[in-house]
């Protein structure tokens, strides 16, 4: 539910902090006050789309903040769909700033969000319902989504919807395999030159590194042929120059003649040997450097094709391999097309035979709570002093769609006597408003939306049927909270927290605030939508009684 609500810059109001209970929040004050104001800064938080006229005149940035407390596992599926970890007592944060240029800033919980990430998650938070915005509930195509709400379990529906996602894939397929056959061609013709080159070219994992490196040995090959050639020379010697080998072999064999020089005859010996392994490498080196002239031109060329390839087919040699496979398995989907073509055709059938049976068991549960739906509207408009309206929830079959076959829509007779016709042809505000509140009040219980907002429900209603639907709402505050902006005080006087929306005037400017009123504020505030522009002692007394008697 919606805990608290701060307000600052937004329009009239310069800075207003709200406390609702989790019952019925009744606002109500003078035409003009602002009321509007509350309902506008809710519809902010929630994603809505809103002006930069709403900034209040003089200042750079409007701020809305909501605190939810409790919120439901619906709402805390959708944070973490959106990526927004959730609180441990699974209280909620939202606000937004809105500037004067019409930007938006937005944070859940403190962390950045976007403006549609609000609007999908204060789906599940919020539903707001006012005199013209009923789109819903008057769209023939929405109308299914009430009947489905009431279902005491939704095995049939889940059945169907995975049902239907399976047919859909299966469809899917079935329509690019049945494609034109000259992009088939086409693709065929693509993917075999690909495959041609690609296995021609033979590539081998980390030849193109293996090609660098020697490419970079015989870079320098004739400087390092110099040095191996310099090095063999010191260490063997020639007819000229004695080498360090001779050189250390004599002196040896001169010390191990004394036993007193044996540690330095020693030395001698490891010496020679470390002579003979540094010529091992070096004439194990000079092979390496050894190399036709047209190797060069072969790596370059080999390089050069790599490179090429790295641009068309990946930038590894891994991934040019997996380029490779991959055109491999679409040239085989192509050929092998036909085979998987009849045996899709198949699955299909199979498929839509299980489908359209699952959507005829959908739709004769859907039929059976219709019956007590319309049952129970009926009762509930009765008691709003609808008594002669007739509801009727009408069922056609359409086409199988993710939501079954049923082409559900809701028709009323307002007299006796006439036949009854799609609520959007017929229907008043007021009638509309009265009918919505009966079936937010059936669907209380399965609802999970915390907190529904009614602006101005009692607009075209008279004091009599105001009264019924105070209580109304009285009841569908039990399950769910309820806040409501209204012009009557049969409906106020069953407020759990009554808040008042006044404007007062200070140095040329307008302020409004939003204050909760005790027994005695609500008393006033009675009388004076009672009585208009004198409160008397009498309509005091009206007021004390309304309120003891809806308390009662």
């Amino acid at each position: 539910m919606l805990k608290t609500l701060d307000i600052e810059n937004i329009a009239v109001i310069e800075k207003a902090s709200v406390e609702f209970s989790d019952g019925l929040n009744v606002l109500t004050g003078e035409t003009g006050a602002g009321k509007s104001i509350v309902v506008d800064s809710i519809s902010a938080i929630l994603g809505e789309r809103t002006s930069k006229e709403i900034v209040r005149y003089g200042c750079d940035s409007a701020f809305v903040s909501a605190y939810f407390e409790d919120i439901s596992q619906t709402a805390l599926n959708k944070l973490e769909e959106l990526g927004f970890q959730s609180e441990d007592d699974h209280s909620l944060l939202l606000t937004r700033k809105i500037s004067i240029s019409g930007k938006s800033g937005c944070k859940i919980n403190g962390k950045s969000a976007t403006v549609s990430m609000l609007r999908e998650l204060g789906s599940a938070l919020v539903n707001i319902h006012g005199q013209h915005d009923s789109q819903e509930l008057l769209n023939p195509d929405c109308q299914y989504k009430y009947i489905d709400m009431l279902f005491d379990n939704t095995a049939e529906l889940e059945d169907y919807k995975e049902s239907f996602r399976n047919l859909i894939a299966v469809r899917r397929r079935l329509k690019f395999l049945a494609s034109d056959e000259t992009d088939k061609e086409r693709l065929l013709e693509l993917l075999d030159y690909q495959i041609n080159e690609l296995e021609a070219a033979d590539i081998k994992i980390g030849e193109r590194d293996s090609l660098i490196k020697r490419r970079e040995l015989i870079n320098k090959s004739e400087e390092l042929n110099s040095v191996i050639h310099s090095s063999l020379l010191a260490i063997n010697g020639d007819e000229e120059l004695v080498g360090a080998q001779s050189l250390v072999n004599d002196s040896c064999n001169s010390l191990l003649a004394f036993d007193e020089a044996k540690t330095v005859s020693d030395i001698l010996l490891d010496i020679n040997d470390k002579l003979e392994a540094a010529k091992d490498k070096l004439e194990e080196l000079n092979s390496l450097v050894d190399f036709n002239p047209e190797e060069l031109e072969q790596i370059e060329e080999r390089l050069d094709l790599l490179y090429r390839f790295s641009n068309k087919y990946g930038a590894t040699e891994e991934d040019m391999l997996e380029f490779l496979s991959n055109a491999k398995e679409k040239r085989a989907s192509i050929v092998y097309s036909d085979e998987e073509l009849e045996q899709l055709n198949n699955e299909y059938d199979l498929l839509f035979e299980q489908t359209a049976e699952l959507a005829q068991r959908l739709s004769e549960k859907r039929k059976q709570v219709a019956v007590k739906f319309e049952k129970a509207v009926k009762e509930e408009l009765s008691f709003l002093d609808m008594p002669k309206l007739s509801f009727i929830v009408n069922f056609d079959r359409g086409k199988l769609s993710s939501s079954g076959f049923d082409k559900i829509e809701f028709l009323i007779s307002t007299n006796p006597g006439e036949p009854p016709k799609p609520l959007s042809k017929i229907a008043s505000g007021g009638e509309l408003s009265r009918i919505m509140l009966a079936i937010k009040n059936i669907l209380s219980y399965n609802d999970t939306i915390g907190t529904l907002v009614f602006d101005e429900i009692d607009t075209g209603v008279s004091g009599g049927a105001s009264r019924k639907i105070g209580l109304k709402l009285k009841a569908v505050s039990k399950n769910t909270q309820v806040i409501c902006v209204t012009h009557s005080a049969q409906i106020a006087s069953n407020a759990d927290e009554h808040f008042l929306i006044q404007k007062e005037f200070s140095g040329n400017r307008t302020f409004t605030g939003v204050s909760p009123l005790d027994f005695d504020g609500r008393k006033k505030e009675l009388a004076r939508i009672m009585g208009g522009i004198e409160i008397t002692d009498t309509l005091l007394n009206s007021a004390e009684e309304l309120l003891n008697a809806s308390q009662n």
